[in-house]
C-alpha cells in the first residue's frame, strides 16, 4: 500500500526509480514546511509525485487518503488528464507520512473539510504535464524530430510513424531537467475532467484484496483488545488479571494511560480476556455527567446572550417593530461517527524504528504523537497508510487518541500487536459531534419578510480541543460552533440581527463530524425560513427565492431541484414533500424530501432529490455517488443519532441502540448537478446538512407539526 523509499531527493529534482521516471511536482502557494512565507507566485509546495515504470505502468502517490469518497480515482483523474495516460495501466497508492504531503492550504497532512479536490486541482494536473512534457522530450530525441512534431495519446508519443511508450522513454525522460512552467489544457480537450471514469478502487474492494486497518496480518503479530472504564477519562486504581491470563491464547496483560489491554493470539481470545479482567476505577470529573442536566443547563444559557458572533444594527429596537415575530428552541444530542470498519492501529517497534499500519486522516500528526511516547524522532516512526473504512472526521484526531494507545500497548508490552476496538469500544470511546441548543426569535415586518434575527447557541468547542486548529477561535467565538448561522445568507440580509454565542466546558471530549457545525445549523435555519413561509402565508420555495435574490448560487441549486421535484404538483396520497438550500464547504445543496406517517405515526422517507452546485464536477459519478451517501448519511442522523450518558455512563453500545438508517429505510435518491464555473468546493460532507430540515419541513407539510429536536424518527406524529 506504501512506498516506504526516502523522497525527498526526487522530490527536489526527479530521479530514476527502478527503471522509470519519478516525477515531483509542485504548485505556486505558500511554504509551509518551515512555516516560513514566500512569493506566492515564484515558490511551490512540494507534495505527492507520480512515477511512470518501464512496464508502462503509472503510479500515482495521493497526498490525501481514501476512505470511500472515491479521491482514488478522482485525484488521479487529474494527472490521467494532462499525462494523457491509458487508464489501464495506472497504479495508485497512499502517501507516507512527510513534509512532502502536507495540504496546499492547511499546512498540515490531513484528509478532511471536503477539501482534496479543489486544493490539489492544480497540483496534481501540473504533475501529469510535467511528466508529459518531458516524456516528449524524450521521443522527439529518440525519434530525432523536433518536439511540435510529437503529440501524445492514451500513453504513448507519436511522430508520424514513429511510436514509444511511455514506459520505453520513461528512463530517458528521467536525465532530463524539468521544466519551469507547463501548460495546462483547456476544457475543450478534456477527456476525463468532468465526464468521469471507473473507479480505480472498486476491482480491489469487490474482490477482498483491498488492505483496511482490519486486514493487517503479520508472522509474530499478537491481536490486543482494550478495557476502557465505563466512565470516560477515568483511571485505573488495580486490576486483576488472574482470570484473564488463563484464558487459551492470551499473551500478555498490561496497563496503558487510558486502561488494560488484553493481547492474544487472536481477536476472541484477547476479547474473552478482556471480559475476564477485574478492575477498579478512579473516576473521573465526568461521573456526575448527564444528558438531561446538561439539556435542561444549556436551555437555560440559551436565554442570556451570548458572545458576538455576528452582529448589525440594533436587533432590540427593530424586534419592537415587527408585526409578527416566530420563537423556535432547538436541541441537539451527542453523536458518534460509527464508521463501519471499528477503530484499530498496528504497531510494530524493533530496533529502534516503529512501524504503524492504519487508517489515518493526519498522518504527520499521528507520526508526531506516537515518536513522542516512544522518545523517538519523527523519522524513526514509518506510517503505513491503509484503506480507510470509513472516517467522517473520527480518524482525524488531534490528540492521535486511538494511536498512542496502540502504541502504548506494543512499548509497555513489547511485542508486536494490532490494537482492535470492538463496536461498544467504538460508541462510547467519545469524540463526538457536540450536543448544542439553539434558541431563535425573528420579527416579521406586513410582508412577513425578516426585519429583525436574535440567535443564541450553545454547545462545546471543537476547536477549543483540536491542537493547533485552536487558533481559529477568535474573541471566544469558535467559527465550527455558529457556521451556517453567522454566515448565513438569511442572516446576512436581515437588516437588524445579533447571533451569540455560549462555549461550554464538560471534559467529554468532541470531534469534527461529517460536515461539523453544519449538522445542526443547517436544520435550525432551513425550519426556520420554512416557518417564516409559513406565517407569511407564501409557498416555500418562493419565500426562499426572495429571501435568495442576492445570492445565484444558492438559487441555481433551489431551482434545479425544485424543477426536478415537480414543487407544487401533486403527490401520492399521504405524500408530502419538504425543501431545503444550504451552503457548506463551498457548495450549494438543495434538496426535497418525499414523505408519509406510517401507521404507527413514524415518519417514512420515500425520496429525496438533490442539487449541486460545486463549481466544477471533476468526476460526476463520485459527486452523485457522495450526494447518496451523504443523503443517507443525514436520514440516519435525522431519525435516530443520539449518544445519551447517565451518571458518565453512554447508554448507547451498538448498532442495536445507536442505530443507523437499514437499507430497507434508504430513500430513492436522484442526484442532479448545477453546470457551473463557479468556484470549486468539496463533496464529502455538503450532502449531509439538508437532509434532516427537508425532512422535518415535510413532515410539518403531512401533519402540522414542527421538529425542534433530533433525532424524531421514534416520534409517533399521530399522537
Amino acid at each position: 500500500m506504501t512506498t516506504n523509499t526516502s523522497r525527498r531527493n526526487f522530490l527536489k529534482k526527479g530521479a530514476i526509480l527502478s527503471g522509470g521516471l519519478m516525477i515531483s511536482f509542485v504548485v505556486p502557494g505558500v511554504s509551509r514546511l518551515k512555516g516560513a512565507a514566500v512569493s506566492a507566485d515564484t515558490d511551490f509546495v512540494p507534495n505527492a509525485y507520480l512515477r511512470v515504470g518501464i512496464d508502462d505502468s503509472v503510479h500515482v502517490v495521493l497526498a490525501h487518503s481514501e476512505m470511500g469518497q472515491g479521491i482514488w480515482t478522482t485525484l488521479t483523474m487529474l494527472i490521467a488528464e494532462e499525462l494523457d495516460a491509458d487508464w489501464s495501466k495506472i497504479q495508485v497508492e497512499h502517501s507516507p507520512a512527510g513534509d512532502p504531503y502536507r495540504h496546499t492550504a492547511f499546512g498540515i497532512q490531513i484528509t478532511g473539510g471536503s477539501s482534496t479536490t479543489w486544493s490539489e486541482f492544480d497540483r496534481y494536473r501540473k504533475a501529469g504535464a510535467t511528466a508529459r512534457v518531458l516524456l516528449v522530450s524524450a521521443a522527439a530525441k529518440k525519434f530525432g524530430v523536433s518536439e511540435s512534431e510529437c503529440r501524445t495519446e492514451n500513453g504513448w508519443v507519436i511522430a508520424g510513424t514513429k511510436r514509444a511508450s511511455y514506459g520505453e522513454l520513461s528512463a530517458a525522460a528521467s536525465t532530463l531537467p524539468p521544466p519551469k512552467d507547463v501548460p495546462l489544457r483547456g476544457p475543450k480537450d478534456w477527456k476525463y475532467i468532468g465526464k468521469g471514469a471507473k473507479r480505480l478502487d472498486a476491482p480491489a474492494k469487490v474482490n477482498g484484496t483491498a488492505k483496511f486497518g482490519m486486514d493487517m496480518q503479520f508472522p509474530g503479530m499478537l491481536t490486543a483488545v482494550m478495557a476502557h472504564p465505563p466512565v470516560y477519562g477515568s483511571k485505573v486504581k488495580s486490576f486483576d488479571a488472574t482470570k484473564a491470563k488463563a484464558i487459551p491464547g492470551v499473551r500478555d496483560v498490561v496497563q496503558v494511560s487510558t486502561g488494560v489491554a488484553v493481547i492474544a493470539d487472536h481477536f476472541w481470545a484477547a476479547k474473552k480476556g478482556r471480559d475476564a479482567l477485574k478492575i477498579e476505577w478512579i473516576n473521573s470529573a465526568i461521573a456526575s455527567f448527564d444528558s438531561v442536566a446538561q439539556l435542561a443547563e444549556f436551555r437555560q444559557l440559551a436565554g442570556t446572550r451570548g458572545l458576538p458572533a455576528a452582529q448589525k444594527g440594533d436587533v432590540n429596537s427593530a424586534m419592537s417593530k415587527a408585526v409578527k415575530t416566530v420563537e423556535a428552541e432547538y436541541s441537539f444530542p451527542y453523536l458518534a461517527h460509527a464508521p463501519m470498519e471499528p477503530i484499530n492501529c498496528t504497531v510494530k517497534i524493533e530496533n529502534g524504528q516503529c512501524e504503524i499500519w492504519t487508517g489515518s486522516q493526519m498522518q504527520m500528526t499521528d507520526q508526531e504523537a506516537a515518536a513522542k511516547v516512544l522518545g523517538f524522532k519523527t523519522e524513526q516512526v514509518n506510517m503505513h497508510t491503509v484503506f480507510l473504512g470509513g472516517g467522517f472526521g473520527r480518524r482525524a484526531t488531534p490528540t492521535s487518541d486511538f494511536v498512542v494507545e496502540a502504541v502504548e500497548i506494543a512499548k509497555n508490552s513489547g511485542k508486536f500487536i494490532k490494537m482492535v476496538w470492538t463496536r461498544e469500544d467504538d460508541i462510547r470511546g467519545g469524540y463526538y459531534r457536540p450536543s448544542f441548543v439553539h434558541r431563535a426569535k425573528i420579527g416579521l415586518d406586513a410582508a412577513g419578510m425578516p426585519i429583525a434575527w436574535d440567535h443564541t447557541i450553545v454547545g462545546q468547542s471543537i476547536m477549543g480541543g483540536a491542537g493547533p486548529f485552536a487558533a481559529m477561535i477568535k474573541n471566544g467565538i469558535d467559527p465550527t460552533s455558529v457556521e451556517g448561522v453567522s454566515d448565513s445568507p438569511y442572516m446576512e440580509d436581515v437588516p437588524d440581527h445579533y447571533v451569540g454565542l455560549h462555549t461550554t466546558t464538560t471534559g467529554m471530549p468532541v470531534l469534527w463530524f461529517r460536515s461539523v457545525g453544519h449538522t445542526h445549523t443547517a436544520s435550525v435555519m432551513e425550519t426556520l425560513v420554512d416557518e417564516l413561509a409559513h406565517t407569511a402565508g407564501k409557498d416555500p420555495v418562493e419565500y426562499r427565492r426572495t429571501l435568495l435574490k442576492k445570492h445565484p448560487r444558492h438559487l441555481a441549486a433551489l431551482n434545479l431541484v425544485a424543477e426536478k421535484a415537480n414543487w407544487g404538483q401533486s403527490l401520492p396520497e399521504g405524500h408530502f414533500n419538504g425543501v431545503a438550500v444550504h451552503e457548506s464547504f463551498g457548495s450549494y445543496v438543495a434538496q426535497v424530501a418525499e414523505v408519509s406517517i406510517d401507521a404507527n405515526g413514524l415518519v417514512k422517507v420515500h425520496k429525496v432529490v438533490c442539487a449541486i452546485d460545486c463549481g466544477l464536477a471533476v468526476n460526476p459519478d463520485g459527486v452523485r455517488a457522495q450526494m447518496e451517501s451523504g443523503i443517507n448519511f443525514g436520514v440516519a442522523v435525522a431519525l435516530y443519532g443520539e449518544i445519551t450518558l447517565e451518571k458518565g455512563h453512554v447508554k448507547q453500545s451498538n448498532f442495536h441502540d445507536y442505530r443507523v438508517a437499514r437499507m430497507s429505510e434508504t430513500p430513492v435518491i436522484e442526484v442532479h448537478i448545477v453546470d457551473s464555473t463557479d468556484k470549486m468546493g468539496g463533496a464529502g460532507e455538503c450532502g449531509v446538512p439538508p437532509t434532516a430540515p427537508a425532512i422535518a419541513n415535510a413532515v410539518f407539510a403531512a401533519t402540522g407539526k414542527r421538529l425542534r429536536q433530533q433525532p424524531f424518527g421514534n416520534i409517533n406524529l399521530k399522537a
